[in-house]
């Protein structure tokens, strides 16, 4: 299958933008909460919630190789000395939490393991780290427990150890079947090795296994996309998150491993995206929010369509919960008030839990117009629609909306109601941009055409 661009608002609405698993988004987190203030707001929303639960998100930076397009936290190593220190610290961030909170126990209703590679820990440090943590928290009766997983590394005594202590779903990092994509990025792995970890984790009575690909890598191709997508058809995962790659080696330096002429990059990579997306349709997938697609017997597909879909910073989610704890390094937490994030250098986080602090490094406390901009964000990434004639959803930021959307409104992308805003089937792949006209803090530095358009 071939997929040709001749749409000109691909062109036109080409302009990178954020993925909005926050509001504000970090760049522009400017008052950092204390620990103190960071304790009082995670404590308030966790007496607001009817059942005192929390969501909770571990990050397991180690990888034993660095795959290129990652933009993670990672920390390479294929020494396993590092991991129980690390488990301790993780475990001791969480008693602090506790001590602050003043609880012996908490309650949890969502549960993620995210990396780096949580299954680079064996059987024996997971079940360190689950004991230890399940002394200190209880899994509420609906809770949803879930681990991002890398194929290569994953054996089935880890995961009848997870089914073991309730997790249930599950997340590859496939990014793409194509052999000579996968040896530019450094991420070799074969269609039966993702096959077998698929198969194995259902059978243990994981209800949801969700592929995470990326396309605009190196070397792709249409061809190579619609192998990929073939392969996942035969696999037929029940979720599919298909984000776009990120070229930055001034950051991520190990992407000097190619050039920029190795990569598809505008109505090309565009291309790519909108292959996967057909094929994803014709096999029954349905979009859900930007960048993800689920078959309709999963919950992330019925919450969408029952209104009760979340997005935090482990992405959409049906379990909606505040607040989010992060534990371990760069782990962000949200408290609904405020954000923070730990310290992202290893040594540095494990020194600072042992000396009983709560490691943050930078966090941002929302004041009312941020609160009210979040609103309206995250109900346009979950919901594809929003209203403000109310005066606790009202901000004078909204007074500009009209005009800020005036193009997407004459492309047929949102239909515009006096307080309202819906997006179209047409303006589903530009939500970020159609999010992007709601961001007051991107619209004081920005000019309104370079929230949009290009000239082409």
């Amino acid at each position: 299958m071939s997929v040709a661009l001749a749409d000109p608002l691909i062109a036109k609405y080409d302009v990178p933008g954020p993925r909005y698993t926050s509001y504000p988004t970090v760049p522009y987190w400017d008052a950092m909460p204390d620990t103190t203030q960071w304790v009082e707001r995670i404590g308030q929303a966790l007496h607001a919630e009817p059942a005192q639960s929390a969501a909770l998100y571990l990050h397991i930076p180690f990888c034993r190789a660095l795959c290129t397009y990652c933009g993670c936290n990672t920390r390479i190593t294929r020494s396993h000395s590092i991991v129980a220190p690390y488990i301790q610290a993780l475990l001791t961030e969480l008693d602090v939490y506790l001590r602050h909170l003043k609880l012996q126990q908490l309650q949890i209703v969502e549960l993620h393991f995210g990396g780096g590679t949580p299954t680079f820990l064996t059987a024996a440090e997971l079940e360190l780290l689950l004991g230890g943590l399940f002394a200190r928290v209880r899994l509420r009766a609906d809770a949803v427990a879930s681990l991002e997983v890398d194929p290569r590394v994953t054996s089935t005594q880890q995961l009848e150890l997870l089914a073991r202590y309730g997790f249930r779903r599950i997340s590859l990092g496939v990014q793409d079947f194509d052999p000579r994509v996968q040896e530019i990025v450094n991420r070799v792995q074969s269609e039966d090795q993702v096959r077998q970890v698929t198969q194995c984790a259902r059978a243990l009575g994981f209800d949801s296994v969700n592929f995470d690909l990326i396309y605009g890598l190196p070397l792709q191709t249409q061809a190579s996309v619609d192998s990929t997508m073939d392969a996942v058809c035969r696999l037929r995962p029940d979720r599919v998150a298909l984000y776009a790659y990120a070229h930055v080696p001034w950051i991520k330096p190990g992407q000097r491993r190619y050039s920029e002429s190795d990569l598809p990059e505008g109505a090309q990579k565009r291309a790519l995206y909108e292959l996967g997306r057909e094929r994803l349709a014709a096999e029954g997938y349905r979009e859900i929010g930007l960048d993800h697609f689920a078959l309709e017997t999963d919950s992330l597909w019925q919450a969408q369509r029952a209104g009760t879909l979340h997005r935090n910073f482990m992405g959409y989610t049906t379990a909606y919960s505040r607040p989010l704890i992060g534990l371990g390094v760069s782990s962000i937490g949200d408290a609904g008030s405020a954000f923070a994030q730990n310290e992202k250098d290893l040594q540095r986080y494990q020194d600072r839990v042992a000396n009983g602090e709560l490691p943050l490094q930078r966090g941002h406390m929302l004041h009312q117009e941020d609160q009210i901009i979040r609103r309206h964000i995250l109900r346009l990434m979950t919901q594809l629609a929003t209203r403000w004639e109310e005066p606790m959803d009202y901000t004078s930021h909204l007074s500009l909306i009209h005009e800020r959307l005036e193009e997407p409104d004459a492309d047929g992308l949102v239909e515009l109601g006096t307080h309202s805003c819906r997006v179209t089937e047409k303006g589903r792949p530009f939500l970020r941009n159609i999010c992007m006209a709601f961001d007051a803090r991107l619209a004081r530095r920005l000019p309104d055409k370079l929230l949009f358009s290009r000239t082409v």
